[in-house]
């Protein structure tokens, strides 16, 4: 199996730094999975045309580094507990080699990245930072592995 994250940006605080490698450490054991940063878009006004344009050029980023079955990130996503994302992950592995999550920069995706997903799942309708919602995918990605394979993690 193998995992990608897509995301905007790059990791800048040590500590997420090492969470990130802590989880990676605890997937390598179930599969490959790569972290694919693409470049930040610099907002030079907040003309809602400007924003259109930084989310068209972060998007087709983005769609470059996209294969196999892709799950966005977004708020529009639905709602699932840990173990339906389990369940949901091994649906997928049965037909799919790839599982690709994407994770938006800080004024959201194209439309072109939305209709590109194959389902959208959202985590909290709260606000994360980039780099924190990192973390937590890897860390429920981490927990759905548990619970597929009977792994005492999750609670």
């Amino acid at each position: 199996m193998k995992y990608q994250i897509v995301c905007v940006g790059s990791l800048k605080e040590k500590y997420f730094i090492d969470a990130v490698k802590e989880y990676q450490k605890r997937l390598s054991k179930f599969g490959e999975v790569r972290i694919i940063e693409v470049a930040e878009e610099k907002l030079t006004s907040c003309h809602a045309s400007d924003v259109e344009k930084v989310k068209e050029k972060e998007g087709e980023r983005l769609l470059e580094k996209c294969s196999g079955y892709v799950i966005l990130c977004d708020l529009q996503g639905e709602n699932i507990s840990s173990t339906q994302l389990s369940q949901k992950l091994e649906n997928i592995k049965q037909q799919h080699s790839t599982i690709t999550f994407v994770i938006g920069g800080s004024y959201g995706v194209s439309e072109k990245v939305k209709k590109r997903a194959d389902y959208l799942l959202c985590f909290s309708p709260m606000t994360f930072p980039h780099q924190l919602m990192r973390v937590i995918l890897l860390e429920q990605i981490y927990r759905a592995e548990t619970i597929a394979h009977h792994i005492t993690y999750h609670k």
